[in-house]
């Protein structure tokens, strides 16, 4: 037993170390196989290295050469100049590159390709790869990021170098700063963009022509019209415009286009898509070459149909207004004639009542009888008012040279002014051009409010007189009762007086507002009670020396 078992197990190690064997061997031929392996890799490596190093020398020299070549024409021009490889590694560049980029070339290896903003890397691959088909990259525009982190447009105009054998061995080619050009650019398109927001948004039509023929139209132009923007397209004016007279609109469009004029403003009437009109003010500006002739045209329309019908309105109103002024003018009349006639009678009868009866009437009845009298005569006075304050600002104001002092000088001998109290005119007053009567009634009006308020032992009015650039300043002051402040501005308002009722119908200051009124000037009061009055008031020189002038 003993020997079988070793017999058998002698057989087993000899099997083992077959196999051993066997392993080792292969293992053998692999690692021959491996080092033949890498002894072909080493040796195509080194073939490699060999051929890229002959081709780099050969791309050096060539470019060297080249360079040298160019060295006049390129490497000293003011734009930066740069010669790359295949790959887009600066071989070298000139001074001005060098500036630009902010790199040298002579200290650290540079690969333009890394420079590319990442907006533009696809752009730069096919433009690039369009050189390396074609040979040559025209007017290239991107965008680069500097080492310092600055941003630039440049444009880059390049082409391939080729060795003897014509194979491409670099690319060289001149950078342009395009920085402030592309500013302006997007400042313009930002421009743009802008104005045709406010264009498309405007509340005018606004259109563009170009040889009479619509090109372009905002939406409210098309509105306007009722038709679309493209059925406006090569549409002219005298398709949607109305002309009563073609010869006349033939010359106007004639003069516009000859005469230099590049702004005429005329109003037209349009005609919409559905034959209905509407009129609208028109403004044509005309845009001209360096020869001076017509390139387009902008036509700016604004509706102004509810305006025309306003204005209509307006005229209508004016002419039922002066009809209105003239039947009240002869109703005040007619009235002050009808009124003025049983009054006259009244004061005659109370007269001849007092006169034929004196005997026989009591004191107290010729009181009653005088009283009479007094209150007819205000009457009178009241209706001669209202008749002058009906006509102040309807009837037409004539002109004429008035020396105002004439004019007091009337006033002085028409008014009753107590003895008490003197008029005076410190300085000489001005001759004025206007309407002689109005202005006797405007003087005549404040004196005479004057006069009658006046209580003090010795009594003074006095007009006064100032220059100013626009206005004829004119003060009528009195050392009267003066009057409270709460009617400084009444007193202007017609049958607004205050005081004694006799001494004033509250018409007479109205009738002065009025005139003023017409001659564009002002009137105010300046009074403290017991301190008298001062009455200002201006007349604008501008109207005074127009001539005929109505209401």
């Amino acid at each position: 037993m003993e020997q079988k078992y070793s017999s058998t197990s002698s057989k087993m190690d000899s099997k083992e170390v077959q196999m051993l064997k066997r392993a080792l061997e292969r293992q053998k031929l692999a690692r021959q196989q491996a080092e033949k392996i890498l002894e072909e890799k080493s040796k195509e490596l080194y073939d490699m290295t060999r051929h890229l190093k002959a081709a780099n020398n050969k791309l050096e020299g060539l470019l060297n050469k080249k360079q040298t070549d160019l060295s006049d024409s390129f490497m000293d021009i003011i734009d930066p100049y740069v010669i790359l490889d295949l790959d887009y590694n600066v071989i070298t560049m000139n001074d001005s590159a060098i500036k630009f980029l902010g790199v040298d070339h002579r200290k650290e290896s540079i690969n333009v390709g890394t420079m590319v903003h990442y907006d533009y890397v696809n752009y730069t691959l096919e433009a690039f790869g369009s050189l390396k088909k074609i040979g040559i990259l025209r007017n290239y525009q991107a965008k680069i990021v500097l080492k310092d982190k600055v941003q630039k447009f440049i444009q880059i105009n390049a082409s391939l170098i080729y060795d003897a054998e014509q194979n491409p061995i670099g690319i060289h080619g001149v950078m342009r700063d395009i920085s402030r050009e592309m500013e302006i650019k997007e400042l313009l398109d930002e421009q743009r963009r802008e104005l045709n927001i406010i264009v498309d948004n405007s509340p005018l039509g606004i259109a563009l022509t170009v040889e009479g023929k619509i090109i372009k139209a905002n939406p409210t132009f098309s509105q306007l019209l009722g038709y679309t923007e493209n059925e406006l397209i090569n549409v002219t004016p005298k398709d949607i415009t109305t002309c009563y007279d073609e010869e006349e609109c033939n010359e106007f469009v004639e003069t516009h286009n000859q005469s230099g004029q590049d702004n005429i403003s005329v109003t037209k009437e349009y005609i919409r898509k559905d034959g209905s009109t509407f009129f609208a003010k028109t403004n044509i500006n005309a845009v001209r070459d360096q020869k001076g002739e017509i390139k387009f045209q902008v036509v700016v329309i604004e509706d102004i149909t509810l305006e025309k019908e306003l204005q209509k309105q307006k005229e209508q109103l004016l002419v039922d207004l002066e009809a209105s002024n003239k039947n009240l003018q002869e109703y005040a009349h007619i009235v002050s004639h009808d009124l003025k006639s049983p009054l006259r009678s009244i004061s005659a009868l109370a007269s001849w009542i007092k006169e034929d009866y004196h005997d026989k009437i009591d004191e107290a009845g010729q009181e009653q009888l005088s009283l009479l009298q007094e209150k007819v005569a205000s009457m009178d006075k009241l209706i001669q008012g209202i008749l002058e304050y009906s006509t102040a600002n309807s009837s037409q104001l004539l002109s004429s040279e008035v020396d105002l002092n004439e004019v007091i000088d009337t006033i002085k001998e028409t008014i009753f002014i107590p003895d008490h109290v003197n008029v005076t005119v410190p300085d000489p007053l001005p001759t004025i051009v206007g309407d002689k009567t109005k202005m006797q009634q405007l003087f005549q009006n404040i004196i005479g409010n004057a006069v009658v308020h006046i209580e003090r032992e010795v009594g003074l009015v006095q007009v006064l007189f100032k220059d100013t650039k626009e206005f004829y300043h004119f003060t009528v002051e009195d050392n009267g009762v003066g009057i409270p402040k709460e009617y400084h501005e009444k007193i202007f308002k017609i049958f607004q007086s205050i005081g004694n009722k006799e001494r004033s119908t509250g018409i007479g200051l109205s009738i002065v507002k009025k005139i003023v009124d017409r001659y564009e000037g002002d009137v105010w009061v300046d009074s403290e009670v017991g301190e008298g009055t001062q009455f200002h008031f201006t007349l604008k020189k501008s109207v005074l020396t127009n001539e005929n002038i109505e209401s």
